[in-house]
């Protein structure tokens, strides 16, 4: 089962500051439907939060945000397409400062003996492109702030961080231009990678995981510490009680002459590393001296690393599964929310309500308001449709959502019909996926042929080659290029052929060596990738794991419902 902290600290948290007292019936806003003059608007808004809920569940986002009408109109204007391509474009483009700053590495060549002087811009170029990304920062951390409300925010250790890295950037920067650009350091630069790690929600889990693995690995690197601690006492002792001769004697001599080259010698060992210049000196003395290189690797490489390796990994895979397991509650809880608000609407439609449910033509109604693309919209609101005119109730609305865990494959257009059977049997032919492995078999002669010519004319200048027999050769399987290209046009029509992005790769490289005669490896798609041609969706990869994971109780959805700070479920 998911841990309840688990959504009390989502990605991007939520506030839950503000109060209100749980009662029988939907949100406080929704049970006033019936009430006034603003029923209309009200219920708008209730259509309006259960579109904020469904959309929070499908993109595994945490509810616990404001809810009133300018809020989500906020909220759902910092999640669109635009405001995040705005801040992702701002995060790589601070990122990419380093490259023009002074000092530029930005050249032609990395030689140092060949490269030109690097341009160096002028005082205030970067810095005013700095102080405009910096000033998305800070609009960013408003409106998350704003959103999850100063009580959650005061507790929120990483949007403290955003603002204390803010803070220190904008100070830093006021240095730099007081100074005119000649400042010995600059410390925003060392923050930069921050603004990655705190918009990034793949890379809070990862340092979230490698945070809770160090004690488990620190156990395992106090051992290596050890070992390489006593080897290198046991390879000084060993190695440098001998007066220091020449030639060989004095390389071997080299690597353990004091503690530091020792240990640094062993650890280059250990992680095999250039590890023969270590042992091939000392080897060549007395071959008795490998037996201390053999005990040294078996326990260090292969028994520590691999069990530093496995406790590596058995945690990352129980993060692993933990991440999934809270994508799922999340869902389930989204879902859930956006159920009870539209619920509350129809049991406040009624007069004396025997049942409790969503109307479908209510969440169809909500169903127009949320993001999302028009072929899992379709198909939801047909399967919405299958169930009639009843109320959805809890399973069957949470049901819904499945929906929009399978991918949508676009099926290829209609082949061309023949009537003759000689070309029907063509095209049966020429459509068969094992005319494509013929094509991957020519094409892989084709790579070897110029391979042994390359061979065989090694040692000769390019201008001495005879290339006359590799041209022939390169003019044959050209040829064949073109006709695999024509044959396949006939079997799937231009239009099938061209529906495949391998296809049209293959025909727009057949053109290019039609010019230029050479060839390199050009295929690598099969078209069965997408299955049975006659599947219109593909499960998701999430769903594999649906089988280990634990759905969450209807009394735990409903306990965090309850203590949602900004919707008053009333039931």
């Amino acid at each position: 089962m998911a841990d309840p902290g688990a959504e009390s600290e989502p990605l991007l948290s939520r506030a839950r500051g503000g109060s209100g007292r749980d009662c029988p019936g939907g949100s406080a806003a929704c049970r006033s439907v019936r009430d006034g003059p603003g029923a209309v608007s009200r219920r708008e808004l209730c259509f309006d939060q259960a579109a904020v809920f469904i959309e929070d569940a499908l993109q595994y986002r945490s509810i616990n945000h404001r809810m009133d009408a300018r809020s989500m109109w906020l909220y759902r204007l910092y999640y669109s397409n635009a405001c995040q391509w705005i801040l992702s474009f701002t995060i790589f483009l601070i990122l990419f400062l380093a490259f023009i700053e002074n000092p530029s590495s930005l050249t032609s060549t990395a030689d140092v003996r060949y490269r030109s002087a690097p341009w160096n811009p002028p005082c205030g170029l970067t810095e005013s492109v700095e102080v405009l990304c910096l000033l998305v920062f800070v609009a960013d951390v408003s409106v998350k702030s704003y959103l999850v409300g100063w009580a959650q925010f005061r507790t929120n250790l990483w949007l403290l961080a955003y603002l204390a890295v803010l803070v220190v950037s904008l100070m830093d920067w006021i240095v730099s231009l007081s100074l005119v650009c000649q400042e010995p350091l600059r410390v925003r630069r060392l923050f930069r990678p921050f603004f990655l790690m705190q918009n990034s929600s793949m890379m809070k889990k990862t340092l979230k995981c490698v945070r809770s693995s160090l004690p488990e690995m620190a156990s395992v690197m106090l051992l290596l510490a050890l070992h390489l601690c006593v080897f290198t006492v046991f390879g000084m002792l060993l190695f440098t009680g001998e007066k220091q001769g020449d030639g060989q004697d004095r390389e071997r001599l080299m690597y353990f002459r004091n503690l530091p080259e020792a240990l640094t010698s062993l650890l280059v060992l250990l992680t095999t590393a250039n590890n023969p210049d270590v042992m091939t000196p000392a080897y060549s003395k007395n071959r008795a001296y490998a037996i201390f290189f053999i005990v040294f690797t078996l326990i260090g490489s292969l028994f520590l690393m691999n069990l530093l390796t496995a406790i590596i990994y058995n945690r990352f895979r129980g993060y692993l599964m933990k991440s999934f397991q809270t994508s799922l509650f999340r869902r389930r809880l989204g879902a859930r929310a956006a159920y009870e608000v539209l619920s509350s609407v129809t049991a406040v439609g009624q007069a004396h309500p025997q049942e409790v449910g969503v109307k479908p033509q209510d969440f169809l109604q909500v169903l127009q308001k949320v993001q999302l693309d028009s072929f899992h919209k379709q198909a939801v609101m047909e399967k919405v449709r299958s169930y009639g005119g009843d109320l959805l109730s809890a399973d069957e609305f949470q049901k819904l959502f499945n929906e929009f865990d399978k991918r949508v494959i676009k099926e290829p257009p209609p082949r061309p019909e023949y009537l003759s059977p000689f070309l029907q049997r063509a095209q049966f032919l020429f459509s068969h996926r094992y005319f494509d492995y013929l094509g991957n078999f020519i094409a892989l002669g084709n790579l070897v042929s110029i391979s042994v010519f390359l061979v065989v004319d090694a040692d000769v200048l390019p201008e001495d080659r005879d290339d006359f027999v590799l041209g022939i050769l390169n003019c044959v399987f050209i040829l064949y290029y073109l006709l695999e290209l024509l044959l396949k046009v006939f079997a799937l029509g231009l239009p099938g052929y061209l529906a495949y992005s391998s296809n049209a790769f293959d025909g727009l490289l057949t053109i290019i060596l039609l010019n230029f005669l050479h060839k390199w490896d050009r295929r690598s798609h099969l078209q069965s990738l997408a299955g049975d041609p006659d599947t219109t969706y593909q499960m998701s990869v999430e769903l594999l794991f649906r089988d280990v994971l634990e759905e969450p109780a209807e009394e735990e959805l409903m306990e965090k419902l309850s203590h949602h700070p900004h919707l008053q479920l009333c039931r």
